[in-house]
């Protein structure tokens, strides 16, 4: 433990101790008193002012060490060097090249002043899902009136840089296929240009779960999350805390997915959703509640059930 707290001081300067806790300055919010908090008993931390946590104290050594601290901490460990993730992602997706791509043909903003007359029936779709004008702007929605994608809701995804980079189409007037993919990769992290990597991500199965969890919240556009994922990969690199808020009859995925973020020492915590059909059809105030008492997977007992169901 010595050297772990040695590690720690050269990182965020003096302490006091307090029985089995250091107190420490929050690297976080910057509290002018020692209110963060390190156990090294129980390998967790947190800070009294600012309630910033997490169950690995590590993860203060991923974020605020140096490359040296940070190697001494996993030679203490005797862990595989995940200070080195760019490069191990990098070997990964060695095709690196951003994917830019064009809205539809026929493609009309919602976010306009003045709407054409067949704005009504979309507008109309978005009002029941209970989704509002500021939600509109927030997501930049619009949609096709006629070809290929008409009669859906488009609500394009844009790079870091700016760049659309995908699009979700939803049908408002009842097509079979309720979504209509466009022909290119989802391996994207969808509107990545809003995401805060320094606030915790909501992670959902859908467009519309996403915009009910706001702004933070990013849909997987998938069946899983895999390693190679450019979102997994975006998430362990910030070291953003995540929520998981999936369908209550996706629960064999939402252990793979807290398996893998465990290995990468992510702070994951459940948000509840039972008795209701999706994130989707909550309301804001009924995700909220459920947002805060959100809790931490337990770990063993998901890996316990793991190999039971491998026998």
């Amino acid at each position: 433990m010595e050297e772990k707290l040695r590690i720690i001081r050269d990182i965020l300067g003096g302490y006091r101790q307090s029985s089995n806790e250091f107190l420490f300055h929050c690297p976080f919010c910057g509290h002018h008193k020692k209110k963060m908090s390190v156990n090294f008993g129980i390998n967790a931390f947190k800070c009294w002012i600012c309630d910033t946590r997490g169950k690995n104290v590590y993860r203060l050594v991923r974020k605020f060490g140096t490359y040296q601290q940070k190697q001494k901490w996993l030679e203490l460990d005797g862990r595989l060097d995940l200070s080195e993730f760019d490069q191990m992602f990098m070997e990964m997706n060695d095709e690196e090249i951003e994917q830019v791509t064009e809205l539809p043909p026929h493609f009309e903003s919602l976010c306009n002043k003045h709407l054409p007359i067949s704005s009504q029936r979309p507008l109309e779709y978005l009002r029941q899902r209970g989704i509002t004008k500021d939600e509109i702007l927030m997501w930049k929605i619009g949609y096709c009136p006629e070809g290929r994608y008409g009669g859906r809701i488009i609500v394009p995804s844009f790079n870091n840089s700016g760049n659309l980079n995908y699009f979700i189409a939803r049908s408002y007037v009842g097509h079979r296929m309720k979504y209509l993919n466009p022909p290119i990769s989802k391996n994207v992290v969808f509107n990545e240009l809003f995401v805060d990597w320094d606030e915790p991500v909501v992670l959902v199965e859908g467009l519309f779960d996403a915009i009910v969890a706001g702004q933070n919240a990013i849909p997987i556009l998938g069946s899983t999350l895999r390693e190679e994922s450019k979102l997994f990969q975006a998430i362990v690199l910030n070291d953003s805390p995540v929520y998981l808020a999936l369908d209550e009859d996706a629960k064999k995925k939402e252990e793979q997915m807290i398996r893998v973020f465990h290995r990468y020492d992510v702070d994951v915590k459940i948000i509840d959703t039972t008795n209701v059909e999706d994130v989707g059809s909550m309301s804001k105030e009924q995700f909220s509640k459920r947002f805060s008492s959100a809790y931490e997977p337990d770990i063993d007992e998901i890996n316990f059930y793991n190999q039971l169901a491998k026998i």
